[in-house]
């Protein structure tokens, strides 16, 4: 579904990203993981269209996408949740649902649509109303993934969706995770909560310092000696 080749991106003169290459393929959950300032959010922003690459090339669904810019990258169906959430504070749950709704055209799609992530997290129906700067932590990371999945994405990249949450708000992110795998929607996930996120990756990078030093299945890398030692302390 997804190509990155040899993809270089900068800030500024600060080179972030050197010569990265991943694929991701589809309905499958693909996992990147590494320390603080490594690249993951860079990756996600590269690919989103909300940093342009010096070099290389991303395709998606074979179309190169790496020159386009993100509203038109979003069209194709590809969705970010950053880090951090970025929801709108002052704007009801709904207000916020609606905005992630905007490549919606038809009234019964968006309701369809709706009534669909309600049903994945039923609480953010209770607080239909309620603005999003007053909800919990966990409730306000459900409420991002939400807005992300209200434009039906073939390509859902999460950054770092456990951060600052308790384990069984992280447990229920995770549920509903892998039920949208199971829906057939592919996921692009960076996370800092590497036992956890390897337990469900199909696929799994390791990003240090802008580059990938390894690869393999989220199991496999679970049990890798190094990971386990690096990120896991044991």
């Amino acid at each position: 579904m997804l190509s990155v080749r040899k993809i270089n991106s900068y800030y500024g003169e600060l080179h972030i990203l050197k010569d990265v290459s991943m694929e991701v393929k589809g309905k499958e959950i693909t996992a990147v993981i590494g320390p603080n300032g490594a690249g993951k959010t860079t990756l996600l922003r590269t690919i989103s269209g909300l940093l342009r690459p010096r070099s290389g090339t991303i395709e998606f669904l074979g179309k190169r996408i790496d020159s386009m810019p993100a509203h038109e990258i979003a069209r194709l169906g590809i969705s970010h949740v950053p880090e951090g959430r970025m929801l709108f504070p002052r704007m009801t749950v709904r207000e916020n649902l609606e905005m992630g709704a905007f490549l919606i055209r038809k009234k019964e799609d968006f309701d369809e649509t709706l009534e669909w992530v309600y049903q994945l997290f039923p609480v953010l129906r209770e607080r239909e109303r309620q603005r999003a700067g007053t909800l919990s932590g966990g409730e306000q990371q459900m409420l991002a993934i939400a807005r992300g999945l209200m434009s039906k994405p073939k390509l859902l990249l999460l950054d770092e969706p456990s951060q600052g949450l308790g384990p069984k708000i992280i447990n229920m992110i995770y549920e509903v995770i892998d039920a949208l795998r199971n829906e057939g929607i592919t996921i692009l996930i960076v996370e800092q909560n590497v036992d956890r996120v390897l337990r469900i990756a199909d696929v799994a990078y390791v990003l240090e310092n802008g580059m990938i030093t390894k690869e393999g299945g989220g199991k496999d890398l679970l049990n890798d000696p190094y990971v386990r030692e690096a990120y896991l302390g044991i």
